[in-house]
C-alpha cells in the first residue's frame, strides 16, 4: 500500500503541517487505520477510496477519527491531482462534514469548507491557567476559540496540556490580530493526542468567521504561528469558508501490513 507524506500550507518541506495520505482500493478495518495513524505519529493520517467519480475521505488522529481536517484534505488533493488524477483541476470528497471540493489554482489548492457557528462564552480562570495568559474573549463552536490582545502573546503561550483537556471544545485555538498578516493563531489538540497542531485548517473554520466579522471584510491572510509555521489564504462566503494553501511532497513509501 502506498503512503505519501505532504507538508500542507507551505511551499517547502519541514514547514507547514505534515499529513500522511493513504490511497486505498478498498477500506481497511478501522482498527488497522488507527494503528497506521499511531505508527505515523502525525497529527493526521488521511485515508481515501474512489467511489464513482468522487473520493470518500476519512481523517484519523492518534486519538481517533475526526469530522473535519483541512491540512490532510489539502494533502490528499495534492496526492490525487499529482499521482492519480493527473491533469485534474479539482477533486470532490464525500466526508463526515458533507461534500468538500478542492480546486487547483496555480500553486494553490483551494478548499471549500463549512464555517462553524460561534457562540460567545465566558472567559474563565481555567482558560487563563491552561493557556498561560488571560484571553479578552472566548467563543465556542466545535472548538474553543480564545482571543488575545497581541500577536506576541499568542506566540509566547506555553499551555499546560493536561489543563487544556479540561476546557470545552475538541481543540483549543489562540488568536490575535496579526502584524504582517490579518490574524495569527496557534492550535492545541491534547484531547486527540496532538499537543500542538502545526497548521489547523478546521481551526480556521472558527478563526476566519471571527476575524471576518471583526475586521468587516471577507478575504483574509492568516498565519499559524507554530514552530513550523504556515500561511492560509481565506475567504468567507456565506456560511462557508474557503481556505487555500500550497503543499510540498516530503515522502513516498510502501507500507508492509
Amino acid at each position: 500500500m502506498r503512503q505519501y507524506v505532504v507538508d500542507a500550507f507551505t511551499d517547502r518541506v519541514f514547514s507547514g503541517n505534515p499529513a500522511a495520505v493513504c490511497v486505498l482500493d478498498e477500506w481497511l478495518p478501522e482498527g488497522l487505520m488507527l494503528d497506521i495513524t499511531r505508527e505515523n505519529n502525525l497529527s493526521e493520517t488521511a485515508f481515501t477510496v474512489k467511489e464513482g467519480d468522487r473520493y470518500r475521505l476519512r481523517w484519523f488522529t492518534p486519538g481517533g477519527e475526526i469530522d473535519l481536517c483541512g491540512h490532510a484534505t489539502l494533502g490528499t488533493a495534492f496526492v490525487l491531482m499529482n499521482f492519480y488524477e493527473r491533469g485534474a483541476e479539482s477533486v470532490a470528497f464525500e466526508t463526515m462534514s458533507g461534500l468538500l471540493t478542492v480546486v487547483r489554482r496555480g500553486k494553490l489548492y483551494e478548499m471549500d469548507f463549512p464555517a462553524y457557528e460561534l457562540k460567545r462564552t465566558e472567559v474563565t480562570p481555567q482558560m487563563a491557567e491552561a493557556l498561560g495568559a488571560e484571553p479578552s474573549e472566548a467563543w465556542l463552536g466545535r472548538d474553543l476559540l480564545c482571543v488575545f490582545g497581541s500577536e506576541e502573546t499568542v506566540r509566547s503561550l506555553a499551555p499546560d496540556m493536561e489543563k487544556l483537556k479540561a476546557l470545552p471544545g475538541l481543540l483549543q485555538h489562540a488568536t490575535a490580530r496579526g502584524i504582517e498578516r490579518d490574524c495569527v493563531s496557534r492550535s492545541f489538540a491534547p484531547k486527540l493526542g496532538v499537543p500542538e497542531d502545526p497548521v489547523c485548517g478546521s481551526g480556521h473554520c472558527h478563526i476566519v468567521p471571527y476575524w471576518a466579522g471583526k475586521l468587516g471584510r471577507a478575504e483574509l491572510v492568516a498565519c499559524q504561528a507554530s514552530r513550523r509555521g504556515g500561511t492560509l489564504y481565506c475567504r468567507m462566503e456565506g456560511d462557508r469558508v474557503t481556505l487555500a494553501g500550497e503543499a510540498a511532497l516530503f515522502s513516498e513509501a510502501e507500507l508492509h501490513i
